[in-house]
C-alpha cells in the first residue's frame, strides 16, 4: 500500500487529491492536510470583496467531499517534514499541529510520496500596518474580502452624503505577486461606484510594484487582438484611462498608518497617499516549516528556498537577468532531494523573476514575484498525480508528466464589473507563461494563442467559471471532464 500525503486544499493541493484518488487503486492511502475546514474558490474573492456575492457562495466544506470520496482528511498544518524518518518514526512523515478538533495538539503522518502544495504565507508584517488586523483591507481569503466590501460600502455611503473620497487598490510591497487580482479588483471597484452614481466623487488610484501597466509579473506580453499586435502596456493604459483611474508605477509600499500609504518609488522617492479606503495585496512568503534529518537535526535549506519555498527541478544557479532561460524553470516539480516529494502551485519555489528585476535609487528591491496561480496551479497539479499514479501503479523510477510553465499557456477573466447586462470582463491568454525567446525569438511567446479581448462576454465566461470550477471541486458527477 502506498500512502500519498497532500499539503494544502487550494486549486494545487485538491486538484492534485481530487485525481489521485481517482487514479490509485483503493488499496492505497491519499490523505489531505489543511488548516482550514473550507475550500475556497479564490477567483471569486473579487466578487465578494464588492459585495455582489456572499463569502458562503465562495467556500464549501471539505470533510463530505474527501468522505465522500475515500479520502482521509486532517484539519492541521504542517510543521516539521522528517523526508528520511526519525527516532520515533521510521517512515518518513510530516508533523502536523491540529487547527480543528484537538487544536494545538501534534501527530505524525507517514508517508510514501508527498506533496506540498501549502499555498502562501500571507505576509502583511512585511508592511507594517498593512491588512486587515492593519489598517488597509484584502481579498486574499474569502473572509477578508467579505471586511473589503463592508469598508466598501462605508465609504460609498459616504459619498453619497456628499463627501469626496480617495480609494487605492494595488499592492502593498515591491515585491508582491498577484497583480492581476489587483487590475481586477481596480475595474471591480470601479464599476461598484458607477453603479452607485457616486464616481464623480471618488479618486481611485491604482498603486502597483510594476514599472509600467501590463506587466503582471510575466514582463508584460504581446497580445493578438482585433486583427493586430498591441503590448498589453497599451492595453492596460487604454482601460485605465477610459475610467479615469489614475496609477503610480514602481511602488513599494514602507508602511500603512491610519488613512495614509508611505511609499518608495523606483527613483528613490519617498511619497504619502492620503486614502478613505484602501485594498492592498501583501507580498507572499512560504509556510513556516522545518525540515529535519534522521537524527533531528535541522535540513531546512536543503529542501527549501529561502523564501520558505521548496526547491524542485529548477536551475537555481544565480544569473544575469540576460542570461536566464526558459529551460531553468521546472518541468517535473519533483524535489531534487528526495524523489518522493514534489511541490506545486505557489509551493515551490521559482528560480527567477519573469519580469525584469529592478531597485529603487536607494537599493529597494521593486519588481513583481512570479504567478503561480490559478490555471497552471491545477495543471501542475494533474501532471504530478498523473506522475505519482505511474510511480506507485506502473512502478516508473521517475515522473514521466510535465508542466514547465515554459511549455504551458495560462487564461484568465478579469472582471470589470459584475452585471448580466452591464457587466464587462478582459479576457486574456498566454503561451508560453514564460517566455521562451529560443523558441519564439520575436516576442517570446506564440501569438496564435495569446490574445486579449474586453467586453461583456468575458463576464459571462467568468460567471460559467465560477459555477462550472465549483461543481468540479464539490467532485460533482463527470467532474475530472471539467478541464483545468
Amino acid at each position: 500500500m502506498a500512502r500519498v500525503v497532500v499539503l494544502g486544499a487550494g486549486i494545487a493541493g485538491h486538484t492534485a487529491a481530487l485525481l489521485l484518488r481517482k487514479h490509485l487503486a483503493r488499496g492505497h492511502e491519499v490523505t489531505v492536510v489543511s488548516p482550514k475546514p473550507t475550500y475556497n474558490w479564490i477567483p471569486s474573492n473579487i466578487w465578494v470583496g464588492v459585495g455582489k456575492m456572499r463569502p458562503e457562495q465562495v467556500v464549501f466544506e471539505l470533510a463530505p467531499v474527501y468522505a465522500r470520496k475515500g479520502i482521509r482528511f486532517e484539519q492541521a498544518r504542517a510543521v516539521e517534514l522528517w523526508p528520511e524518518g526519525g527516532p520515533d518514526e521510521p517512515s518518513p512523515h510530516v508533523v502536523v499541529e491540529r487547527t480543528g478538533p484537538g487544536a494545538g495538539e501534534r501527530a505524525r503522518i507517514p508517508y510514501d510520496y508527498l506533496v506540498n502544495a501549502t499555498g502562501p504565507r500571507l505576509d502583511f508584517a512585511a508592511t507594517p500596518g498593512l491588512g486587515p488586523d492593519g489598517n488597509s483591507t484584502s481579498v486574499c481569503t474569502h473572509d477578508h474580502a467579505a471586511h473589503a466590501a463592508e469598508a466598501l460600502a462605508a465609504s460609498i455611503a459616504r459619498m453619497k452624503q456628499g463627501a469626496r473620497q480617495t480609494l487605492v487598490v494595488g499592492m502593498g510591497h515591491g515585491l508582491c505577486t498577484c497583480e492581476g487580482a489587483a487590475f481586477e479588483y481596480t475595474f471591480s471597484v470601479d464599476f461598484a461606484l458607477r453603479q452607485a452614481g457616486v464616481r464623480d466623487r471618488a479618486r481611485l488610484v491604482y498603486l502597483t510594484n510594476e514599472a509600467e501597466l501590463g506587466d503582471f509579473g510575466v514582463g508584460g506580453v504581446h497580445l493578438r487582438r482585433g486583427g493586430y499586435r498591441v503590448h498589453s502596456k497599451t492595453f492596460a493604459e487604454s482601460l485605465y484611462a477610459e475610467r479615469g483611474i489614475e496609477w503610480i508605477l514602481g511602488a513599494h509600499v514602507q508602511r500603512v498608518e491610519p488613512g495614509v500609504v508611505h511609499y518608495e518609488t523606483l527613483d528613490g522617492e519617498e511619497h504619502a497617499l492620503p486614502f478613505d479606503f484602501a485594498m492592498l495585496l501583501p507580498k507572499f512568503a512560504g509556510q513556516p516549516i522545518k525540515a529535519r534529518g534522521r537524527g533531528g537535526e535541522d535540513v531546512t535549506d536543503r529542501l527549501f528556498a529561502p523564501s520558505g519555498f521548496m526547491k524542485v527541478d529548477a536551475d537555481y544557479a544565480q544569473k544575469p537577468y540576460d542570461q536566464w532561460r526558459a529551460a531553468d524553470w521546472p518541468r517535473t516539480y519533483q524535489s531534487p532531494a528526495y524523489p518522493n516529494l514534489f511541490a506545486i502551485g505557489i509551493a515551490f519555489a521559482p528560480p527567477h523573476p519573469i519580469s525584469m528585476p529592478r531597485k529603487s535609487a536607494r537599493g529597494t528591491p521593486i519588481a513583481p514575484s512570479p504567478p503561480r496561480t490559478g490555471m497552471p496551479s491545477a495543471v501542475m497539479a494533474r501532471m504530478v498525480a498523473e506522475s505519482i499514479y505511474g510511480m506507485v501503479e506502473l512502478g516508473l523510477d521517475r515522473p514521466t508528466r510535465t508542466a514547465s510553465l515554459a511549455e504551458v499557456g495560462a487564461s484568465c477573466v478579469a472582471s470589470a464589473g459584475a452585471s448580466w447586462l452591464g457587466g464587462t470582463a478582459a479576457s486574456m491568454t498566454m503561451f508560453p507563461v514564460v517566455p521562451d525567446f529560443e523558441k519564439y525569438p520575436e516576442f517570446g511567446r506564440d501569438l496564435r494563442f495569446t490574445f486579449g479581448e474586453i467586453g461583456s462576454a468575458g463576464h459571462w465566461i467568468k460567471q460559467l467559471l465560477h459555477t462550472m470550477f465549483l461543481y468540479k471541486a464539490r467532485a460533482r458527477p463527470g467532474w475530472w471532464l471539467i478541464p483545468e
